[in-house]
This record gives C-alpha cells, structure tokens and sequence, in this order.
C-alpha cells in the first residue's frame, strides 16, 4: 500500500496527465499512473519518481496498454 507521499504524487501526476490530455477517459489516466507506480516502487532514488512515473503513464497510454485486459 502506497504511503501517504506516495499516494499524494500519484494524485498529481495523474492530475497533469488529465489536464494535459482532457480527450482520454480520466480512469484510464489514473489507471496508467497506478501501473507506472507499481512499475518503479522499489527504485533506490525517489527523487525522481514523478517525472519517471509520468513518462511511463504516458507511454502507457499511447500504446493502449494502460487498460486493464480482462475488462
């Protein structure tokens, strides 16, 4: 379970993401944020984790992998 830091960095990241692409399904977005997170959690340098997290959610989101299979 995420910490409370970490829970308030992905609720901005997917903030921007849905700023920035308003046309994509907002559960999509914070689909592919979570996704991102859960890729990079035990990276040693936290510092940045955002911009990481970002750049994963995004290219999440233009391959279509953001979505979740079984649905």
């Amino acid at each position: 379970m995420p910490s409370e830091d970490e829970t308030l960095t992905i609720r901005q990241v997917a903030e921007r993401l849905v700023k920035a692409h308003p046309q994509l399904d907002v559960g999509l977005v914070r689909d592919s944020v979570q996704t991102a997170f859960e890729e990079l959690r035990y990276a040693r340098v936290r510092t940045y984790l955002p911009v990481l997290m970002e750049r994963r959610a995004r290219d999440l989101l233009s391959s279509g992998e953001g979505t979740d299979p079984d649905t």
